[in-house]
Order: structure tokens, then C-alpha cells, then sequence
């Protein structure tokens, strides 16, 4: 019972030291994993032991080893951080718009740089409330061509272009056609994001 004590007490206390380095809170760290805040909490305090799934949602989320949190005379990381295969890239559709989003930026790179690849169909488009102040997007089309509209302003890009613009008016990119893109989001606030 004592070796299960420690490896509890040892997880709880890395878990809680990785969240803190990456400045999340326990409703952020939710959020990010999709464990409950309630759970986290126990997890933490070490007054319940992570189910294999939540523990797996966990070290994703905050982009740490899942061996690593275990053993504390684990050996030096190595210069590959992470590697996530194409399958596994966590990604959704915009319903009905006709755009796929793949998150390609670690969770705990959210709300500050993130990055993602858009696909979209022909006609589909991502249309997005305002940001936080200070907020912009660069975007790249890789393929075809996109329409983007920041406020009241529009442009239009073709494959190899770039755009920037502010992410803190409400925004949108339109596709007519089939089209691929990268999309840089800067969360700053009072800093020049360009």
C-alpha cells in the first residue's frame, strides 16, 4: 500500500508542477484535457488515482512524457518534444461552413501562439467573434485562394500569400473553391504582434 501512496503522491505532485509551469488554471487544464475540474482537484491533492485515459488526456494536454511523470530519475528528455502523427491530430468542422480545423500547436501554447492547418470545402468558410484586444491572425494559403474580411475591411490572397490582420474585430475567411491554409493565431495584448 505504501509504494501506491508514493507513486499517487508523486503523480499528484507533477501533474500540479507542469500545470503551474504552463500557467494554467484548473478550469484552463479542463478545458484543455477534458477531465473534469472536480477530478483534477482530487488528482492533484492525491485523494484519487487518474483512470489510464484521463492520464494519457492529461500529459497531452499539458504536452509533458507520460513515463516521465512517474519516474523522477528519468533520463535526459529527448530534443524531440513530440511527435503526433497525422491520424492523431486533434481536429473538428466547422458545421455546415465547410472547413475542417487541425490543431497543430500544443495545448499549452493556447491563448497565447496557436497554430492551425484549415481545409476548406468549396463555399466553406470560418466565420469568428473578436478575440481578446490586441489579437492577430496570419494567415497563409498554402492552396487555392481565400477571401478574409477583419471589420469592415477585406482582402484576398492566393496560393503562397500571406495576410495578417486583427483577430479583435469580428473576422472571417471565405473559400469559393477548394483551398488549404495556415493559421497563426497571436493572443497579445499592449505588444506589437506583427
Amino acid at each position: 500500500m505504501a509504494i501506491d501512496h508514493d507513486i499517487t503522491s508523486h503523480l499528484a505532485a507533477r501533474l500540479k508542477e507542469a500545470r503551474a509551469e504552463r500557467g494554467l488554471s484548473l478550469e484552463a487544464l479542463s478545458q484543455l484535457s477534458g477531465v473534469s475540474r472536480s477530478m483534477l482537484s482530487q488528482i492533484e491533492r492525491g485523494a484519487s488515482s487518474p483512470t489510464v485515459a484521463s492520464l494519457w488526456n492529461l500529459t497531452r494536454a499539458l504536452n509533458v512524457d507520460f513515463a516521465g511523470l512517474l519516474d523522477s530519475s528519468a533520463a535526459p528528455a529527448s530534443p524531440i518534444l513530440e511527435h503526433i502523427r497525422a491520424a492523431d491530430t486533434p481536429s473538428f468542422s466547422e458545421a455546415g461552413r465547410g472547413c475542417t480545423i487541425r490543431i497543430l500547436s500544443a495545448p499549452a501554447d493556447a491563448g497565447k501562439t496557436e497554430l492551425y492547418e484549415l481545409v476548406f470545402e468549396a463555399g466553406g468558410s470560418l466565420v469568428s467573434e473578436p478575440h481578446d484586444t490586441g489579437a492577430v491572425e496570419h494567415l497563409t494559403a498554402l492552396t487555392g485562394a481565400l477571401s478574409v474580411a477583419s471589420g469592415e475591411e477585406t482582402a484576398a490572397i492566393s496560393q503562397g500569400d500571406t495576410l495578417r490582420y486583427r483577430a479583435d474585430l469580428p473576422h472571417a475567411i471565405r473559400a469559393s473553391a477548394p483551398a488549404r491554409a495556415l493559421l497563426v493565431v497571436k493572443h497579445i495584448s499592449g505588444e506589437n504582434p506583427l
